[in-house]
């Protein structure tokens, strides 16, 4: 029996970065112009979210001064100006931890990227155009990680309050208002450092698929500005 499985081994990486959809921050610095940043440690429960952060990164400082941000969802075709990003930071001068990794100082994160900025609805905080999926967000909860550990001590996981979401019409289903068409949403996904994309299709016949999404929606809800 246990011949049937593959043989696993005790590894110690550097950085437990198994990944997920890329989030591009949308924040607004003291002087009110506009940062936009790429992460891909974010996950979602009802209309809230939680965000694992670096806590020398501007976006950190950002958001934790103003209380809010734009979530902005790259789809896979916007791979090109998500890496235009990469090594890039807000914070002048840069943090020697960043220093030591090649990032640089970059004030026009929008005009670097090729992407559009709109100011939110309920926030302040840039949308990008281009990007599927805009959610507008307000600061919930400051939680500071790793507090017995010397070396991730001061890791920030942040949680917010959704406040409004937009998306591109070519994603929704043609059939059910406010419902995204997983079969048209492509995310761009980062994986241990690298670009992924969805393979199209679904593997197989999902049994939660067959459970309205309207039924999570809890009886009386509505979000709050």
């Amino acid at each position: 029996m246990h011949g049937t499985f593959a043989t696993s081994i005790q590894i110690e990486p550097a950085i437990l970065y198994f990944g997920t959809p890329v989030v591009l921050i949308g924040t607004c610095n003291e002087d009110g112009s506009y940062n936009l940043a790429p992460m891909s440690s974010a996950w979602w429960i009802g209309w809230r979210c939680m965000l694992g952060l670096d806590p020398t990164s501007k976006t950190t400082e950002n958001l934790i001064r103003t209380g809010e941000c734009v979530l902005n969802l790259a789809s896979a075709d916007l791979v090109g100006a998500v890496d235009s990003l990469a090594r890039t930071t807000g914070s002048d001068p840069v943090p020697q931890g960043k220093i030591k990794r090649g990032y640089r100082h970059e004030r026009d994160k929008f005009g670097l990227s090729g992407l559009s900025a709109l100011s939110g609805d309920t926030v302040a905080a840039p949308r990008a155009l281009e990007c599927p999926v805009q959610m507008e967000a307000k600061l919930a909860q400051v939680h500071q990680l790793a507090q017995e550990e010397k070396v991730w001590r001061g890791a920030r996981a942040i949680e917010l309050r959704i406040t409004r979401v937009h998306a591109h019409a070519s994603i929704m289903m043609e059939d059910e208002a406010n419902r995204i068409d997983p079969d048209k949403w492509r995310p761009l996904i980062m994986s241990f450092q690298q670009f992924y994309g969805l393979t199209p299709g679904k593997l197989q016949r999902s049994e939660l698929g067959q459970i309205p999404e309207r039924y999570y929606k809890p009886p009386g809800w509505q979000p709050a500005a």
